[in-house]
């Protein structure tokens, strides 16, 4: 990546952008859920994960030098850490989630389901006359998460890192040194996501103690680990398409746990059974941790220039 594009001036026009941009957006999510619109908010949220590459070239940053080439040779293993390993972590951390709160496990899915209506109720019904249990068909889910979903959710969520990895990071990295860069840059990353959290429920609801701060507060370390992870198999690969197959693996794996538990839980959403919990997260937590300790003590940053 070029020197001048690490510029103060070029930083803090896409810090703004890529605030202003995002931020708007949610405010527009939330009036389309206050009127019944949750699909196109859904939608919405989706197309938001392309601020970040906005700001990126609204910030007058140019694309060239992230990795867009795809970069097989020698990364192998990393492009099976980035497909696999969230979904590994992520069911680890459900079963951790389960195994202490067994109360909330829910194959029959019939709490789910309830929660979304009429619509539910019938979708479960249609299962059943079909010969399939609800557990049955979460396994054949799983599967298709684990293999195919990465890739699909790849393109919607390199509209993020070509802003956070492909960008942001590297401009943290060199201000303030390796480690704590990505420490900084999962904070900006999490905060980015803080409107949603308190308008629409994002992620946790809204039953849970100290709403919506607490939240805001377990997402960032949710980032923060997520971060360090998509920045190392951006580092390791030079690629920028690692991180996104990375990114979109954690976002489909993440339906799963959810799917098969009660919907009424309330304060434990802050726990799991999504890796954005503090004891459904943990496997991430500790393997971004082992990667920060191993990974981030050099000062130098790499180079990614083509």
């Amino acid at each position: 990546m070029e020197t001048d594009q690490y510029t103060n001036r070029n930083f803090s026009k896409y810090l703004r952008w890529v605030f202003m941009i995002a931020w708007v957006m949610q405010v527009a999510i939330w009036m389309l859920y206050q009127n019944g619109g949750r699909v196109p908010g859904q939608l919405l949220m989706s197309i938001m994960m392309y601020a970040p590459l906005v700001a990126v070239l609204l910030a007058g940053v140019k694309l060239k030098g992230m990795g867009w080439k795809p970069r097989l040779k020698g990364n192998i293993g990393v492009l099976l850490f980035s497909w696999f390993m969230p979904t590994i972590l992520t069911f680890i951390g459900a079963a951790l989630y389960f195994a202490i709160f067994t109360g909330h496990l829910d194959l029959t899915g019939e709490s789910i389901m309830a929660s979304l209506g009429d619509a539910g109720t019938a979708a479960l019904e249609q299962l059943k006359a079909q010969g399939i249990s609800y557990a049955t068909y979460m396994l054949m889910t799983s599967i298709g998460a684990s293999i195919y979903a990465p890739l699909l959710n790849m393109f919607f969520a390199i509209g993020e890192e070509a802003g956070w990895r492909g960008y942001m990071y590297p401009v943290l990295k060199e201000k303030y040194g390796r480690k704590k860069g990505v420490i900084i840059g999962g904070i900006i990353w999490g905060i980015w996501h803080w409107p949603l959290i308190g308008l629409i429920g994002y992620e946790y609801g809204y039953e849970y103690v100290g709403f919506p701060i607490t939240g805001m507060l377990m997402f960032l370390l949710f980032t923060i680990a997520l971060g360090i992870m998509c920045d190392w198999v951006y580092e390791k690969s030079g690629c920028i398409w690692f991180p996104a197959i990375l990114h979109g693996s954690i976002n489909a794996a993440a339906t799963i746990p959810i799917a098969v538990c009660r919907a009424d839980t309330g304060s434990f959403r802050l726990l799991g059974p999504v890796p954005n919990g503090l004891i459904a997260g943990l496997p991430i937590i500790l393997v971004s941790l082992w990667l920060l300790h191993k990974n981030y003590s050099a000062k130098n940053i790499k180079n990614y220039q083509q």
